[in-house]
């Protein structure tokens, strides 16, 4: 039974989810101090959290039994993602669930800023009538900088062309492409700024991106700009916006996300051209309940092994698919992992990896991870997974490269992989065989079809007559059993290669023996 814990507010849709799932229960605890939290989360093997509970690398220490951490919602700035990562753990958010409604904030944030909707709403109230104080600006004809053209600034752009404005956007990660199919340019920022009536924010912090509204880019901006934020308020040098308000080079702002929240001792409120609301962008129903059934979805499928969806530490991505799909070339990576450091004859420092055929050659970083995963099983105290292998590896040394030249035998969706230690180098090979059943095909210049599973045998052997008859009359004598033997040559006389798949492992006697016979040259024991 899988335990979850729940350390901030989650929608009752969320909760009806989790109800239903018979392997998993969960405890909602909100408000818990670092030490509470600290105290209860090795009893958990998943934490929900929202913005206000700060997951740090000693909570994560803490979590002996913790497999994932799920932020509902996008942002994972109260995360420690790389303590996360180093202890093998998953974080995951849900970037898609509020996407709308951040998207219609934005968009009501920009119509209610430009009509004065507030302070003409609290002036009624008082008793006034004063429409003249409140003249606006309408949106139709003009220009809105979008900055971060990614999910919710499309979403954005294509409602402001709704309204009949012009949008260009910025945005270096987003290919001139996908601006020409949303009809919308995409301009350098210092090539936007002077142009644009209005800018919205909608980029992650990044070490580019905090505080990139400043002293220096306002004085870039056309004189009356009006700037949006429903991102995030670190994207933002409140004392350069606060001072452009004032002096009038921005004529206003509308915020929904501040610096720090709540915000205290910030210098942007209670200016009369500022309008602010609490941080609503996913403050709808239909948002909360998304977020909250996404989230539940994600997490108990992760702590099954299902799928790994919106994985933020992930080293490879899942595609459309599913997990299910890769998994099984990930299964056989990993026993060729397994199977190297089982025959390596001194600890691996380099791995280069290939994979060939239409169904591999775009999961190569899904392979590596999980290649690496199998050279590290034995290796590593403490937590080993797909999530933190390549930085273990790192650490251990070990470099990995994509490479084109293993020299392999022609299969579909073909495998290869070639280690290298101070010394010597041994090249494996593997398939799936109707694309669930794992062989091993080559070990170095030795063909086979091998069942890496189980109790296996690996030996070679001067090809000579009687070598079997031996190797089965010592194996006989001990009581083991021969489940499967398949044998691999490169030329008549040459030494052979044997994968022997056996019922149950033989004790020390039979290695030894079995070192004893005149024609064997090798004897390895592997356990899979």
């Amino acid at each position: 039974m899988y335990r979850i814990l729940i350390s901030d507010k989650l929608g009752a849709a969320g909760l009806e989810r989790l109800a239903q799932i018979t392997d998993a229960s969960y405890d909602m605890k909100t408000g818990l101090s670092k030490e509470e939290l600290i105290a209860i989360i090795p009893d958990y093997d998943a934490l929900i959290v929202r913005s206000d509970t700060k997951v740090d690398a000693d909570t994560l220490a803490a979590g002996i039994n913790l497999k994932v951490v799920g932020r509902a919602g996008i942002g994972i700035d109260n995360i420690d993602v790389q303590a996360a990562t180093m202890r093998g753990i998953i974080v995951m958010n849900t970037p898609t669930a509020n996407n709308i409604a951040t998207a219609e904030q934005t968009m009501a944030l920009m119509l209610a800023v430009s009509r004065h909707t507030a302070v003409a709403h609290e002036s009624v109230k008082t008793g006034e009538w004063a429409r003249s104080k409140f003249v606006g600006t309408q949106l139709y004809g003009k220009t809105l900088g979008v900055i971060g053209l990614g999910r919710i600034g499309r979403l954005v752009a294509e409602r402001a062309k709704a309204f009949g404005m012009n949008v260009v956007a910025f945005d270096p990660y987003v290919s001139e492409e996908i601006g020409r199919e949303l009809n919308v340019p995409l301009l350098d920022l210092e090539d936007l700024l002077p142009q644009v009536d209005y800018i919205t924010l909608h980029t992650a912090i990044t070490p580019e991106t905090a505080k990139m509204i400043n002293a220096e880019t306002i004085s870039q901006m056309k004189d009356g700009v009006i700037i949006i934020n429903a991102a995030r308020g670190k994207l933002i040098d409140d004392q350069a916006l606060a001072e452009a308000l004032q002096n009038g080079k921005v004529k206003a702002a509308a915020l929904d996300v501040y610096s720090a929240e709540p915000p205290q001792a910030n210098p942007l409120i209670g200016l009369p051209n500022v309008l602010h609301t609490p941080h609503l962008g996913a403050s709808s129903l239909e948002a909360q309940r998304d977020v909250a059934v996404q989230m539940v979805d994600q997490i108990v499928d992760a702590l099954r092994g299902d799928d790994f969806r919106n994985t933020l530490n992930m080293p490879f991505r899942v595609g459309a698919g599913g997990f299910h799909v890769i998994r099984p070339y990930m299964d056989l990576a990993e026993t060729l992992g397994k199977l190297q450091v089982g025959l390596a004859d001194g600890p691996v420092t380099h791995v280069e990896v290939q994979a060939n055929g239409d169904a591999v050659e775009s999961l190569i970083r899904a392979i590596a991870a999980a290649l690496l995963k199998g050279l590290l099983h034995d290796q590593v105290e403490g937590p080993l997974n797909y999530i933190n292998a390549p930085v273990l590896a790192e650490q251990q040394g070990i470099t990995i490269a994509q490479t084109q030249g293993i020299e392999a035998i022609d299969y579909p969706n073909l495998i290869s992989c070639r280690v290298k230690w101070e010394g010597g180098a041994r090249l494996l090979a593997g398939v799936l065989f109707g694309g669930s059943e794992p062989r091993i095909v080559q070990v170095d210049e030795y063909r086979l079809e091998a069942r890496p599973e189980g109790v296996i045998l690996v030996m070679q052997n001067k090809d000579v007559p009687g070598v079997i008859g031996q190797i089965g009359t010592i194996l006989a004598a001990y009581n083991v059993n021969i489940g499967e033997w398949r044998m691999g040559r490169y030329r008549p006389g040459s030494e052979a290669l044997s994968f022997i798949n056996l019922d149950s492992e033989p004790p020390e006697a039979v290695l030894d023996a079995l070192r004893k016979v005149n024609a064997v040259t090798q004897v390895k024991l592997l356990l899979l």
